[in-house]
């Protein structure tokens, strides 16, 4: 990657060495490692500086928008009060309706009570006005209460008062008459929604729309064969861009691999792929790594974030595992390298328990599938169970938070703005969210809850289930020869304690101890109380005979061992059911407080799309409610405008860095608006006319002509487009932190390759951070984990733990998925705390010399080789003559600092000429650094 000024300089990490290694690299050093990579950065841009003056930026620009959001002191979100040109008219469904629902109609149109008795949702309502008299006076803004109590920042009450443009909207609307688009309804109703609402981009119907046409001598010479690059081009052309030049072959093969794997291909690879003259080469690359099973484990990775996926509960301090979540990440990794058509995906996902008939005692491998894809509605925080939680809160939590979940994941909208009041700014009203709540109550009966291990299923097959039931069998009946033999000890110990007493008092003995407690006469009583040795029993005996007791249990101890190691291992799946014949009735919360029942509520979905009474309240071809099996199949009808557009735009921003729609899991009002709509359309009626085939999709978007752009910048589009909104270039982008680690993994020759299997656990070590290990307890019973160096340790990414209170320590830095529930979009920052890391941290230095041992064995010790074969493992392509001379010298300048003595070190008297054994620690130390600057650099870091 060449870096093109400062734009492109995202992320910069000087030479990372631990504080132990500083003192060997001058600043000098630092010039001439990074000159490679197409900049003097070294020379140029001083890291430190540049990172806290890039983070202070950064942080006072987010700072002062969210002081602007909370308390409305800027612009308004976009597509709620826009700026109006003077000269057009303002109408009421247009321009200020949105503004008063905003910040209005919660107290003066929804609720029941409507405070003062006014209703600002119509203008003939503002008109007759409350118990103050009549709200507005068209023409006259100074007449209207409404526009005084505005302007004097009295309405609404509170910090959030509308911004200045949202006032001077309303200010003028009054002036120039308060004028209505059409004519009002005689009475409104709460959803009865205005026309601009339901012509809103995302809730119209998805139509194919026609594929734009070119003509002249440029359309000749290279006709548009691909219909993504017809848009794209239309949109350049519209604006007087047209595509950047095709990127070179060795990037091209870099991103491709980034994207579809999650890893950079093999310098093998790059070579077969610049040099195949064959014209259908890209295409045959495409095919084989959508085949790979790396594809499933990369792309399963984006759908986890959206899912919330977690091995951990969450919500409190506690943050419990969940041991046997796993089988819902294994299943979509399978789902994405089978090409599970993703309407199928939806459907299982959603509803697969009503799919498998019950009981599930003999299931078949679909079946344990389907089941296992139901874990996707257990993935969100749970408190229930855990310590010192209101059991009624944190249940009402986890439907709360599984509805987010659901509605962002498929509908791209933020339905849980609905919990309390009507959204405020999308078209969704407060009983639309219990119409979803409805759907997955049955399921979620927070009155008659189900703990987690009531959830569980047990996968074993037949044939395990009799070798279990056979084991405790066995184990039983050991058991019952270990009382009895244990009774015999007891009953030994009894008589020798007897017979130390007095003859006439063993007999009257015996039979005070075989007499029940509650029976004893006082006489009896008596004499147990005197000789406290005639209570003997199982539990005191080793008092008595420690020797033989211990000798007893070793015995039975190991016997018990032998039998139990007969014993099936544990499988279960975690997934999500309904109690047959058992359906709960769902109920409106005034504000949102479970406490405060209002009207009872069929299940549905968004009123806006008339589909709120698409869902039966039981299907009686089902021993479950088949609520959410009816939503599904809503929902993958081909048709829906939510669902298609959500998952395009989904898979779309995957590959650009960002989504034709920006923010893919709020597609309404305060989101933005999409570049393309006309090609999110068209990729959404293709794909379903297609067969809803991801792969299908994807390889249309990867042979584009659009994606196979490089990332060079023109003046031009710098100016017009700086953000490459209008995709006229690739836009630069930094690896997300499981492609880090895992790039590192595989140029290391680290990388194991293994699909599936229980997690990987993470644990703090003694200093807090969280690293790969199991922990025992320390001295203080605090648990602590050692850094493992065994084979799991070396799986992709994906396959660690997630826990919510423990992000992987080398993965926290570079912008992991926040689930809280889940994450529809991944941030991409640019912070020192990278740079340290990479640096400092110890997995990343003992992958460096990994690297540098793998080096060392494949092409031995000269430098100029290494320095080259190094450079092919962690970039893919060749070092150019001046990269390897810069190289290499520097790599001299380091050894001879490695290996020059300190003062006061006394040389060696056995014969050895003096460095000997220093130089070939020298030699590796070096090419172990040398490694280390690579896993730091752009190229490594950055995708072009």
């Amino acid at each position: 990657m060449t870096l093109r000024g400062i734009d492109d300089l995202r992320f910069f990490s000087c030479l990372p060495l631990p504080p132990q290694r500083m003192q060997v690299l001058p600043m000098h050093c630092i010039h001439s490692i990074t000159r490679p990579f197409g900049a003097d950065i070294g020379q140029r841009y001083r890291p430190r500086m540049g990172w806290q003056r890039q983070s202070l930026v950064a942080w006072t620009f987010c700072f002062s928008f969210a002081l602007c959001m909370a308390f409305g002191l800027g612009g308004s979100p976009n597509g709620v009060a826009q700026s109006v040109p003077e000269s057009q008219q303002l109408f009421y469904e247009t321009d200020i309706r949105s503004i008063l629902k905003t910040h209005c109609f919660h107290c003066h149109g929804e609720s029941d009570h409507r405070e003062s008795g006014l209703d600002l949702r119509l203008v003939r309502f503002m008109q007759s006005g409350g118990d103050s008299g009549p709200a507005l006076h068209p023409g006259s803004p100074a007449d209207s209460l409404l526009w005084q109590r505005v302007e004097a920042d009295e309405m609404p009450p509170g910090n959030k008062h509308l911004s200045q443009p949202e006032k001077d909207l309303l200010r003028r609307w009054i002036e120039s008459g308060a004028a209505t688009k059409r004519t009002e309804p005689e009475q409104p109703s709460l959803e009865t929604w205005t026309e601009e609402e339901r012509n809103f981009w995302v809730f119209r119907p998805v139509l194919r729309p026609s594929v734009p046409r070119f003509s002249g001598s440029e359309a000749e010479r290279e006709p548009i064969a691909n219909p993504i690059d017809a848009f794209i081009l239309y949109g350049l052309q519209q604006r007087g861009l047209t595509f950047s030049p095709p990127a070179d072959r060795g990037s091209l093969i870099r991103r491709l691999g980034l994207d579809l794997l999650g890893m950079p291909p093999s310098p093998e690879e790059v070579t077969a792929f610049v040099e195949d003259p064959s014209p259908d080469a890209y295409e045959r690359l495409v095919d084989r790594w959508l085949s790979d099973p790396r594809y499933g484990e990369r792309w399963g990775r984006h759908w986890l974030d959206v899912a919330g996926y977690a091995d951990s509960d969450g919500y409190t301090e506690q943050d419990a595992e969940r041991p046997w979540a796993y089988p819902y990440r294994d299943y979509v990794i399978q789902a994405h390298n089978r090409d599970t058509p993703a309407d199928q995906f939806v459907i299982e996902q959603m509803a697969g328990d009503e799919l498998v008939p019950l009981p599930w005692d003999h299931l078949q491998p679909d079946q344990i599938e389907r089941l296992a894809a139901t874990g996707f509605l257990r993935t969100v925080p749970d408190g229930t169970g855990q310590e010192g939680v209101d059991p009624n809160v944190a249940r009402n939590d986890v439907v709360a938070e599984t509805i987010k979940v659901v509605s962002g994941s498929f509908l791209g909208l933020t339905v849980g703005c609905a919990q309390c009041h009507d959204h405020r700014y999308d078209p969704i009203s407060q009983k639309d969210y219990y119409r979803i709540r409805a759907i997955l109550e049955p399921g979620l009966d927070w009155k008659q809850w189900r703990d987690r291990n009531a959830k569980l299923v047990n996968l074993w097959v037949p044939e395990e289930k009799q070798r279990a039931a056979d084991v405790d069998k066995e184990l039983a009946e050991l058991e019952g020869r270990r009382v009895a033999e244990l009774d015999t000890i007891v009953n030994d110990i009894f008589d020798k304690e007897v017979m130390k007493l007095m003859e006439e008092l063993r007999e009257p003995a015996r039979m005070a101890r075989s007499t029940p407690a509650e029976q004893r006469t006082p006489e009896q009583q008596k004499l147990m109380r005197d000789y406290p040795s005639l209570n003997v029993d199982r539990g005191s005996a080793i008092l008595y005979d420690g020797a033989r007791i211990n000798e007893f249990n070793k015995k039975y101890d190991t016997d018990k061992a032998n039998i139990s190691n007969k014993r099936p291992a544990d499988r279960y799946l975690a997934s999500f059911s309904e109690v047959p014949e058992q359906t709960p009735t769902t109920f409106v919360f005034a504000r949102g407080d479970f406490q405060q029942p209002k009207d009872s509520i069929r299940p549905g979905s968004l009123s806006i799309l008339d589909e709120h009474e698409a869902i039966p309240l039981d299907d009686p071809n089902l021993t479950t409610s088949g609520r959410r099996l009816a939503f599904a199949k809503l929902l993958t009808k081909g048709t829906h405008p939510l669902l298609t557009r959500t998952l395009v735009n989904q898979i779309w921003a995957h590959h650009f860095g960002r989504g034709i729609a920006a923010m893919p899991g709020d597609l309404g009002m305060l989101g933005e608006r999409p570049t393309h709509p006309e090609l999110l359309d068209w990729l959404a009626t293709e794909w379903v006319e297609s067969g809803w085939s991801r792969k299908r999709l994807q390889r249309l978007i990867l042979t584009s002509k659009t994606y196979q752009q490089s990332s060079s910048r023109s003046v031009r589009s710098n100016e017009i487009d700086p953000e490459n909104l209008w995709l006229g270039r690739m836009s630069v982008r930094r690896l997300d932190t499981e492609s880090v680690r895992d790039s590192m993994l595989m140029a290391s020759g680290s990388l194991v390759n293994q699909l599936n299997g229980p997690p990987i656990p993470v644990n703090p070590d003694e200093v807090g951070q969280i690293i790969l290990g199991k922990a025992i307890r320390d001295g203080n019973g605090i648990l602590v984990a050692k850094q493992e160096d065994t084979r799991d340790s070396y799986r992709r990414s994906i396959y660690t733990q997630i826990r919510r209170s423990m992000p992987l320590g080398v993965l926290e830095p570079f912008d992991p998925a926040t689930l809280s529930p889940n994450c529809d979009r991944r941030p991409s920052s640019t912070v020192a705390t990278q740079s340290l890391l990479m640096m400092n941290n110890g997995i990343v230095i003992q992958l460096s010399e990994n690297f540098a041992r793998r080096v060392q064995r494949e092409v031995g010790d000269d430098s100029a080789v290494q320095i080259a074969h190094a450079w092919r493992l962690a970039f893919g392509t060749p070092a150019t003559s001046d990269q390897l001379t810069n190289s290499v010298e520097w790599m001299d300048r380091l050894r001879q600092q490695l290996t020059k003595p300190t003062e006061g070190t006394s040389l060696p008297t056995d014969g050895e000429p003096p460095g000997t054994l220093e130089a070939v620690q020298a030699n590796h130390q070096a090419l172990a650094l040398y490694c280390q600057s690579l896993f730091s650099s752009n190229a490594f870091l950055y995708v072009d």
